[in-house]
């Protein structure tokens, strides 16, 4: 007989061990059977819990976004101005949290995933119009709609190209210098618009 509670202690067990072994790897070239010795159970509840291994990586994806989601919700409600909104969400991107070597290279192991997999495509565009709006939502208040929109798309893109660099082991080595660079971008831009 399971134990009462149990299956959602289980469930973040076998996501974190998921999480470890694709960091371990840099692919999602691993087993069920792996990730469940990781989490300290068998293979067969693995099964019972996901059924097979794309929903665990599913379910692995959906709680870094949530993680992420959560941490940013957070950090908004304490900004008190656009511009701090827009400090509040690079800030949150290169968390310890977000921005840990395993965490990273989950996200990019995704990213390569999604070309073949739409529900992991439709997660990672989720994921993008999140990032988008939560910029949006500080940088609207500081530059025209047009400038606002082209200053977040690079801002996003350069935190994920942080992502693939720190994932690669040939740039920035650690967050606040990741948080540095983007905020020096962001400096750049909005001081453009001043002058203007």
């Amino acid at each position: 007989m399971p134990k009462v509670g149990m299956e959602p202690l289980r469930r973040k067990a076998l996501i974190d061990a998921a999480i470890s072994a694709i960091g371990e790897r840099g692919s999602l070239d691993v087993t069920m059977s792996e990730i469940a010795g990781r989490a300290g159970v068998s293979s067969a509840l693995a099964h019972h819990y996901f059924g097979a291994k794309d929903e665990l990586l599913f379910a692995t994806m959906r709680h870094i976004l949530a993680e992420l989601t959560i941490d940013m919700r957070r950090a908004l409600q304490s900004a008190a101005s656009p511009r701090e909104r827009v400090s509040a969400v690079v800030a949150v991107n290169f968390s310890d949290i977000q921005f840990q070597a395993e965490t990273i290279a989950a996200w990019l192991a995704f990213y390569v995933e999604a070309q073949k997999s739409p529900a992991l495509r439709r997660l990672l565009k989720v994921y993008a119009r999140r990032l988008h709006s939560n910029l949006m939502s500080g940088l609207a208040g500081i530059l025209p709609r047009a400038e606002a929109d082209r200053a977040a798309e690079a801002t996003a893109a350069m935190i994920d190209g942080l992502y693939i660099r720190r994932a690669l082991k040939d740039g920035v080595p650690d967050a606040a210098t990741a948080i540095a660079l983007v905020e020096d971008y962001l400096e750049t831009k909005l001081g453009e618009r001043q002058k203007q």
